[in-house]
């Protein structure tokens, strides 16, 4: 849920800012801005997860509709964290997939720590 609140995670938007995205993208949809704004209320690919969202909660799913149905409710609590519990960590597969992948770009790559390159060198 942090991650949707903050928008900082497994966005195309967030990623490009800290240098691991070359665009904002979509990976989902081909959107040309990946927020979790656009996670949250217009891509394509969390439809499904989306509609069960607004039926728990009403149509209105912007953050702070979000964050209203959160603290007004428990079955309010429930449908947000379902939503982004699912949503979240599909994404965060997808972007472990990307940074195994050995065609991808270096930025895509998991990174080593700077801490285990810095012994690497010093061996």
């Amino acid at each position: 849920m942090v991650q949707v609140l903050t928008g900082h995670g497994c966005f195309g938007k967030y990623l490009h800012r800290i240098g691991r995205e070359r665009t904002t993208a979509c990976h989902h949809c081909d959107d040309p801005v990946d927020t979790a704004e656009h996670t949250l209320e217009v891509c394509t690919a969390w439809a499904p997860q989306r509609a069960r969202l607004q039926a728990a909660i009403g149509l209105d799913i912007t953050l702070p509709a979000m964050i209203k149905a959160m603290v007004g409710s428990k079955p309010g609590w429930d449908a947000v964290k379902a939503f982004c519990e699912a949503v979240i960590a599909t994404k965060e597969a997808a972007e472990r997939e990307r940074e195994e992948d050995p065609s991808a770009d270096p930025i895509r790559r998991k990174r080593v720590g700077q801490r285990r390159r810095a012994f690497a060198r010093r061996l």
